[in-house]
């Protein structure tokens, strides 16, 4: 009798425990939705004491950033939506991973190898952010994901051999990592079997006042940055690489995003406003910071560190209030800023960018990482 007790307590126990690990996944993992091919999304949980990040499959999406603001109170920091549709909709890529190659690529053309390649043209004329059907529009598998302590979740998509025209099979992987340190990393690793291009990031769009507490305009910036890139009426750089010492693009020492977007400049009337790659200092392919972005109404400050050459700055210019944001207020002009890490746009046509050429045989490895904290008073 004893020995029977025993076992069934200790089954019992067993059961609790797996029943306990099941509602706990239960809680971690939720359906977002389903694609029209009957698909499911997931929306997972990354979570530590401070901090809460969900991702999606669809789009390796970004959901929600919650963080701690000057009163203890999470607050969302990340632009978006609570369900999945206006993500399948027409949406400035909330939140996305962004390829085969993010940016622009200028008549959406390039030679590699002697060989003409013709991508999807999507943008004025230009291939932008992958093309038609970019990393932003398909349905990531999940290959691992920390469900007991929530802090990692490892994406995997195969872009096949001339999708949206980019040659070779490019099998790429995205890991979300949150750290107890408040830092929201982006590690990229990919591999291909035939000589390709590559530019990967993300595409979240920050407002560290709240996701739906107006414009981003008085946020402060800093960018370790001499250099920005130029572009012509397409958004295009020029291939110049232009000192922004007197220029509207000095960010060197942390100013308001808005201070200076009243200024007469060409080049903010042709991105209307800021839609520019910044050269950052030090480039060697190791991580190294290179921005930093807060809000003096939360005292929320964000840190951005990154082993890549350039960062796009985007204000969100082209937001016009017809999307909706989480709380239901609409997503106005400038309401959110995107920090793109990345190689150079058009940089398979532009000889003096740094290469984004990937051989067979090697491999594409990337970290860009999001550090937040609170500003002291």
């Amino acid at each position: 009798m004893r020995k029977g007790l025993k076992f069934t307590l200790s089954f019992l126990f067993v059961s609790i425990l797996t029943l306990n690990s099941c509602l706990n996944i239960k809680e971690n993992i939720v359906v977002f939705g389903k694609l029209e091919n009957g698909e499911q999304v997931y929306k997972y949980l990354l979570k530590n004491n401070d901090c809460e990040v969900e991702v999606i499959t669809y789009g390796g999406i970004i959901t929600s950033i919650k963080v701690p603001d000057k009163n203890n109170n999470l607050i969302d920091v990340a632009l978006g939506f609570d369900n999945l549709e206006p993500y399948l909709n027409k949406h400035p890529y909330f939140g996305a991973i962004v390829g085969r190659y993010a940016n622009r690529i200028d008549d959406g053309k390039f030679i590699l190898n002697n060989v003409e390649y013709n991508l999807a043209v999507n943008n004025n004329g230009a291939s932008l952010h992958g093309g038609i059907k970019g990393f932003d529009k398909v349905n990531w598998e999940v290959v691992s994901y920390d469900s007991e302590n929530k802090r990692s979740i490892r994406l995997n998509y195969l872009s096949k051999d001339m999708e949206e025209g980019y040659p070779g099979n490019l099998n790429i992987y995205v890991t979300y990592t949150l750290s107890n340190d408040n830092e929201l990393s982006v590690k990229y690793e990919a591999e291909t079997d035939r000589t390709t291009v590559i530019n990967l990031t993300q595409h979240t769009y920050f407002n560290l006042s709240g996701e739906s507490s107006g414009d981003i305009l008085d946020h402060e910036l800093e960018l370790d940055a001499d250099s920005f890139l130029p572009v012509n009426e397409k958004i295009i750089p020029t291939g110049e690489i232009k000192n922004v010492e007197g220029t509207p693009f000095d960010f060197r020492k942390r100013k308001k995003i808005g201070r200076d977007l009243s200024q007469i400049d060409n080049q903010l009337s042709l991105g209307n406003g800021y839609d520019h790659c910044w050269v950052l200092n030090n480039y060697n392919k190791e991580l190294r910071k290179i921005g930093e972005a807060q809000s003096t109404e939360s005292m929320i400050n964000m840190e951005v560190f990154t082993d890549l050459p350039g960062v796009q700055l985007y204000i969100g210019n082209f937001l016009d209030g017809s999307l909706g944001s989480k709380k239901g207020m609409k997503y106005v002009k400038r309401s959110g800023f995107c920090l793109e890490t990345q190689f150079f746009p058009n940089s398979p046509n532009t000889q003096n960018f740094p290469s984004t050429v990937l051989e067979p045989g090697n491999k594409f490895s990337s970290m860009t990482t999001f550090k937040f904290s609170l500003l002291k008073n």
